[in-house]
């Protein structure tokens, strides 16, 4: 394992210089430091449940491998991690078996992973196999539901995910969708119908939860206006056990993407604290910090470890008026 350790002097060398910092003035801007008027000026987010989606850190998996990036994740603080996949470039083949060991040897836990809905059409139960061994509660894809965007496609798409959630609660595990913005689009043939409702609807509540990408979600609420983010969750608490939590800033055109740029976690400009406060306390959530890209919008993010310990230390200072 000796050979995967990370050459700490190599990479920090390597974070400076490729690392956009976020600003002492920016970052003040962006969260508060103490809420005015609470009572309890409590943390927003327990340490324990604090994770990250390895999508976030994926050039340095290719590079250095699960062992040296776990081991680096678990200084940081992080406890648990969401897998975009299970290989690690360049370092050579790994197995499930062999990956919980590494999680295990560094006290994180898996939180879920994203997979393909043809990995849950075709290959069901090996996926299933592969969480189980890995200790995972959930296991979703971050595809939308269908690119049918009819109520007739939607109808199919919940039949779908019904079943695999199905399977999926027979062996323990919790099936999940993560949402991008098209999802609160409206349906094509029904103008007054939200797909991300209708998904609700048609969905199991025991067999189908939800995995809110926050940003994602407020940039569904700029494309498509007329729902607030944190009331989904407070009306389904149980359907979201995970949340991303990935900072933004908007584009120019509201109709554009996603309508927000992602950016490290305190340069950007979504109400985490509002959104975390208003939360009702009807559901247990797991927080996976993530970005997508680098600050420039690079396919492979520079000093991605680098934004990711400033991105845990300014989530677990967030503080709001609990």
């Amino acid at each position: 394992m000796a050979k995967n350790r990370i050459d700490r002097r190599a990479l920090l060398r390597g974070l400076a210089g490729s690392t956009v910092a976020v600003g002492a003035a920016s970052l003040a801007g962006a969260l508060p430091a103490t809420a005015s008027g609470g009572a309890s000026n409590g943390h927003l987010v327990p340490r324990g449940h604090l994770g990250i989606q390895l999508y976030s850190v994926r050039d340095k998996v290719t590079q250095f491998g699960f062992a040296a990036v776990f081991e680096e994740l678990s200084r940081i603080g992080y406890r648990e991690v969401e897998f975009a996949g299970y290989t690690q470039g360049n370092v050579g083949p790994i197995t499930p078996a062999q990956i919980r060991r590494l999680l295990d040897d560094n006290g994180l836990k898996a939180a879920g992973s994203h997979r393909g809905l043809g990995d849950f059409r075709n290959n069901l139960e090996w996926e299933l196999d592969v969480a189980e061994t890995l200790g995972m509660p959930a296991l979703g894809t971050a595809q939308a539901p269908t690119g049918n965007r009819t109520i007739a496609g939607y109808q199919a798409a919940a039949a779908e995910f019904n079943a695999w959630g199905a399977a999926a609660a027979a062996r323990g595990i919790k099936l999940y969708q993560h949402n991008h913005t098209i999802e609160f689009s409206f349906a094509v043939d029904r103008p007054g119908v939200r797909l991300y409702d209708l998904f609700l609807e048609l969905t199991d509540p025991r067999y189908v939860f939800l995995e809110m990408d926050i940003l994602w979600a407020y940039g569904g609420a700029r494309k498509y206006p007329g729902f607030r983010p944190v009331d989904y969750v407070n009306a389904h608490p149980h359907r979201f056990p995970l949340f991303h939590v990935k900072d933004g800033v908007p584009l120019p055109d509201p109709q554009q993407g996603n309508s927000y740029l992602d950016v490290e976690f305190g340069a950007g400009v979504i109400p985490f604290a509002e959104f975390f406060t208003e939360l009702d306390g009807g559901g247990r959530f797991t927080y996976l910090w993530e970005q997508d890209t680098g600050p420039n919008a690079q396919p492979n993010p520079p000093g991605s470890l680098g934004a990711a310990e400033r991105s845990y230390q300014r989530i677990v200072d967030l503080r709001g008026d609990r």
